[in-house]
Order: C-alpha cells, then sequence, then structure tokens
C-alpha cells in the first residue's frame, strides 16, 4: 500500500498553451468554444484545476483580457467550481501585458520567479516583472502557482512567501523535461521533493512532466504524495505512436495512476481545501 494512501490528489489539466497547434494534433482547442467543450470533458474526468491560456484565431498566443473574461464565464458556466488558473506566461505578451487578465480575479494564475532557457530563446522573468506580478496577485486576491522550472525558483519561491510577497498557500509546481531547463530525472525529482518538505513542510506541490516525460512524471509525484498536471499543452501524445484524442484522455491516464497509488482523485471542495481556496 502506497504511504500516502487515502491522500487526495490534485488533478490540473493544461488545456491548450501557447505552443501546440492542430498540425500537431486536431485535439488542441484553439477557438474558446473547443477550450471550454475540453475543459467540461477533462473536469468530468477528474482534473479540478484548469490551467488556461487564450488563442488568437489563427492559433497565435495572445494576452486579450476580453478573451480570458471570455473563457472564464464558459468555465464558470459549464464546469461549476472548477478552479481557474489563469498564464501570465511570456510566450503570449511582454511586460505588463503579462499580467493582463489579473483584475478579472481568476483563482490562481501560473507565476515564474526566475529566468531560464527553453528550446529556442530565453524565458526572461526579470526580478521587477516578478515583483511586480506577484503584486497585482496580491490586489486581486489571486493565489499564485510557482512554475519552477530550476531549484533555485524553488527556493526564490519560498523566500517571498515567507517574506509576505506571495498571496495565499504556497503551491510550487516542478517543470521537468523543458529543452535547456531541468529535464525529467528522477534523482532531481527527489531532490525537489526533499527541498520542499524539508523548508515548507506544510506547503502543497505538484509536478509535470513536458512531452513523452508526461506520464512518468504524473506517476512519480502521484506515488512521492504530490498533485500533479496533464494535458495537451504539455504533450499531444499517449505514446509514441499515438496521438491523444483529448485532454480528458490525458487527465484518465493520471486518475489511473491516483487508483494504483490508493489517491483518491481530489473533488474541487477538496482541492480549495488543499489549497487554501475561497469556496
Amino acid at each position: 500500500m502506497s504511504a500516502y494512501a487515502g491522500k487526495p490528489c490534485i488533478l490540473c489539466c493544461a488545456i491548450t498553451g501557447s505552443v501546440p497547434r492542430k498540425s500537431d494534433n486536431p485535439a488542441v482547442p484553439i477557438s474558446l468554444s473547443e477550450q471550454i467543450e475540453s475543459s467540461h470533458a477533462a473536469f468530468e474526468a477528474g482534473a479540478s484545476i484548469i490551467h488556461a491560456h487564450v488563442r488568437n484565431d489563427d492559433e497565435t498566443p495572445s494576452s486579450d483580457p476580453d478573451r480570458f473574461a471570455a473563457l472564464q464565464e464558459g468555465l464558470r458556466t459549464h464546469c461549476p467550481d472548477v478552479i481557474i488558473q489563469f498564464s501570465t506566461g511570456g510566450r503570449s505578451g511582454a511586460g505588463a501585458e503579462r499580467g493582463s487578465m489579473l483584475p478579472l480575479r481568476p483563482d490562481m494564475a501560473s507565476l515564474a520567479v526566475g529566468s531560464n532557457n527553453f528550446p529556442t530563446r530565453v524565458y526572461e522573468n526579470p526580478p521587477e516583472l516578478i515583483a511586480w506580478l506577484a503584486n497585482e496577485m496580491q490586489t486581486y486576491e489571486v493565489t499564485p502557482e510557482i512554475e519552477a522550472f530550476d531549484l533555485s525558483h524553488i527556493l526564490a519561491a519560498i523566500r517571498m512567501h515567507k517574506a509576505g510577497a506571495l498571496y495565499g498557500r504556497l503551491y510550487v509546481q516542478f517543470v521537468l523535461g523543458v529543452k535547456n531547463a531541468m529535464p525529467a530525472d528522477k534523482a532531481v525529482f527527489d531532490f525537489y521533493v526533499q527541498t520542499m518538505q524539508s523548508r515548507a513542510p506544510d506547503a502543497p506541490w505538484c509536478a509535470a512532466g513536458v512531452g513523452a516525460a508526461q506520464v512518468m512524471v504524473n506517476e512519480w509525484a502521484i506515488a512521492a504524495g504530490g498533485h500533479t498536471r496533464a494535458g495537451l499543452e504539455d504533450n499531444v501524445r499517449l505514446d509514441r505512436d499515438t496521438l491523444a484524442p483529448s485532454n480528458a484522455a490525458l487527465i484518465t491516464r493520471a486518475a489511473a495512476f491516483c487508483a494504483k497509488y490508493d489517491r483518491p482523485v481530489a473533488t474541487v471542495a477538496q482541492a480549495r481545501e488543499i489549497l487554501g481556496l475561497r469556496l
């Protein structure tokens, strides 16, 4: 029996991101109606968090707050009480544009607290932008999900939270498998978990794997007592030869690992309690 048997596991669905296109997998939801429909199916499969980006009609990434507002309205209608988490990532805008949706007061928003290399570019998160985004989240009572691409990001998040610079409960997501950033390495993952447990023992944590690493990292996280993320933003395949038919299929696979390790999939109410979010 798992050491964490009975502990609810939060499943987050990253529905579309900024990079995957229909040419990569026709199931990638681009339009608002597609995103809402795909989110609903993932919600029904067990996702209690929807991590959302928005796109322009030509599939390019957008930071248009009107699109975020329409998506939020649709999610609240079709996925009752689901935790809405908007992305403030750098592919869809620059500077303050990245936080233009925060006045909509989503439950959560992603927050990178340091820079790192991506496959073909530097993902720039200068200190002044990090501080501004964190302050906006304080202003609008949005709980950040820290996206940690490096050990220094975990340590920075813990330091910022202790200093009162982050709204709400500390929640760190390890992102493994991005080319030129942190690989999906079990020893690295284990050290990340140990770091969280020793330095922020009361803080929940999550892990996401990119590409082929998604399924592996899902299992590592669930087995280690954490929470996990799946979805077409990070990975468009079920295996080397098979495209994922939907976001729901990837969430269903993660839920199967929950069953394997005797961890119930967290309900939305349980996830809100774990993360300290408003009901």
